[in-house]
């Protein structure tokens, strides 16, 4: 264990939460643009993607409420803001620009709730929270990128809000490697579980049969 590990745990950091149903999925920006490396893409992200894709399945045939969210910005620019001036490449992602689309292999289909946002957080100023309290949800599975952006955004939301989230390894990424590790360090130690998506899914199969 590295000392910055010894301190958190001496501290009482990292400490397991149950995961209790019912369960749901957010998928956070998994679009075009986050897939394309001459964009905004690059690092894990596309095997992110592709580990999501199982893992939407087994939502959808487990009768999961599902969101997804995109970065969408007026086309006239009007919602600028300091998100956009910090990347003003953020601009270009507008309704029907294909850039700003979700990935085709993670399309939503019927009864899957898409957020639209120009921020970070899938849940600030969006009817997140409240969709998913009305379906229920107390533990909230998190795929998507950016791992250290807009994902951990969200999940620090999610877990103000009263949800438990749980972060899936496997199904989240960067374009940089550094700040994902680091970023999953840090939301295992204060503000969600943290594993791969095949522990995660056991641990709610289990959760589900009461075992």
């Amino acid at each position: 264990m590295s000392e910055e590990s010894q301190v958190f745990k001496r501290q009482g950091f990292g400490t397991d939460v149950d995961l209790a149903p019912p369960f749901g999925l957010l998928i956070v920006d998994f679009v075009n643009g986050f897939a394309d490396p001459a964009i905004f893409g690059g690092g894990n992200i596309a095997s992110a993607i592709a580990s999501t894709q199982p893992l939407l399945q087994h939502a959808r045939h487990s009768g999961w409420p599902v969101a997804h969210s995109r970065i969408v910005f007026a086309d006239d620019g009007a919602d600028h803001n300091v998100f956009s001036r910090k990347v003003p490449g953020m601009l270009t992602l507008r309704e029907n620009c294909h850039a700003s689309a979700i990935v085709p292999e993670l399309a939503p289909i019927a009864g899957e709730l898409v957020v639209r946002k120009t921020v970070p957080s899938a849940f600030f100023g969006t009817m997140l929270a409240a969709w998913l309290t009305q379906h229920g949800v107390s533990t909230l599975l998190v795929a998507g990128c950016v791992t250290s952006g807009c994902v951990r955004a969200s999940v620090v939301d999610a877990m103000s809000l009263g949800f438990t989230p749980l972060v899936l390894t496997d199904c989240v990424g960067d374009r940089a490697i550094g700040p994902h590790d680091a970023s999953l360090f840090d939301m295992q130690q204060k503000y969600a579980m943290v594993m791969n998506s095949q522990a995660a899914l056991a641990l709610c199969s289990q959760a589900v049969s009461g075992n």
